[in-house]
């Protein structure tokens, strides 16, 4: 049986100061903060991970806050929106929710026959929220957090083509359309499976500006590996395309590979293994600081650099 990727595993960005980028994924967005740890590159800066209550792969939402990071602005090359998966009939709930926390939104409007909103974060990240079938989602009012993970990001490229071929040739997606919005073109990609983040938008656009990293912006987008073996499968699958795979990294609740699609998005592909509670039980999820092995000798210098964080309470059933 040809191999094929399921969907998102998650999303990584950078985000400005760590309390304002908690505030608003918990106490706004109802995520639950699944993970309280350190860029292992750089053991000074907080890497938070946001996810629904079971902390499953395509519900993740990752970042790296930088407390004096400039602002960024998405462009041709990144990825340039995420959006969560919302049941049918629950936007008029997230309207009054956001609504109440005092948070602009646009829409709702229809795209590719779904109802979203469209909104930003704290660092300008635009964060969408649309209607669907597609997996499961809880809402924004009562007493659970939301619960859907993603429903699809959205790529930023010049030229989609060679990125559409990976997508289909390679990754197994179907093309599911084109539509046209604004000034933009979209070419929608969907995994087989339909499942949790299994929409891929790639998005044409008549705005001529350069994209700058920065706080707010996609760092990368990491695809879905069910096991260490698949991941290899893909690893050498891409080399023979061609692509510039790096060996596996462990990043301690999944293993990593790495490329550059062709329109310069960065790429990842983690595994489900060992996932969010190798190191605290499910419940437990995102209380204390987890570092790696290789930084916990650093653990009193590490606590007195990062600045403290509190977590909110997320609705009424909140933590």
């Amino acid at each position: 049986m040809t191999q094929t990727i399921p969907g998102l595993h998650h999303v990584t960005v950078v985000s400005g100061p760590p309390q304002q980028n908690v505030d608003f994924y918990v106490g706004t967005l109802l995520q639950r903060l699944v993970k309280k740890t350190v860029n292992f590159d750089d053991p000074g800066t907080y890497h938070l991970y946001y996810g629904n209550d079971r902390a499953e792969p395509g519900s993740i939402l990752t970042f790296f806050p930088f407390v004096d990071a400039g602002p960024g602005r998405a462009g041709p090359g990144m990825a340039s929106a995420v959006a969560y998966a919302v049941p049918n009939g629950g936007l008029d709930a997230w309207v009054a929710a956001l609504a109440e926390a005092g948070v602009d939104h646009e829409g709702p409007f229809t795209r590719f026959g779904e109802q979203m909103i469209a909104l930003s974060d704290p660092d300008g990240l635009r964060i969408e929220l649309i209607e669907t079938d597609r997996g499961t989602a809880g809402t924004a009012g009562g007493d659970a957090p939301t619960d859907g993970g993603f429903h699809s990001v959205t790529l930023w490229l010049r030229n989609p083509d060679r990125t559409a071929r990976l997508l289909t040739d390679v990754f197994g997606y179907a093309s599911a359309g084109q539509a046209s919005e604004g000034g933009e073109t979209r070419y929608r990609f969907v995994a087989d499976g339909q499942g949790r983040g299994s929409v891929i938008d790639l998005m044409t656009s008549d705005v001529t500006a350069a994209g700058r990293p920065g706080a707010g912006t996609i760092h990368h987008v990491a695809f879905r590996a069910e096991t260490d073996d698949v991941q290899m499968g893909w690893q050498e699958t891409l080399r023979a395309q061609g692509f510039d795979v790096t060996p596996q990294i462990d990043r301690q609740y999944f293993n990593a590979i790495y490329f550059r699609e062709p329109g310069g998005v960065l790429f990842e592909i983690a595994t489900d293994p060992p996932g969010f509670a190798t190191d605290e039980p499910m419940e437990k999820l995102g209380q204390a600081l987890k570092l790696p092995e290789q930084h916990e000798r650093l653990r009193d210098q590490i606590e007195r650099i990062l600045p403290p964080v509190t977590v909110p309470q997320r609705g009424r059933g909140g933590r």
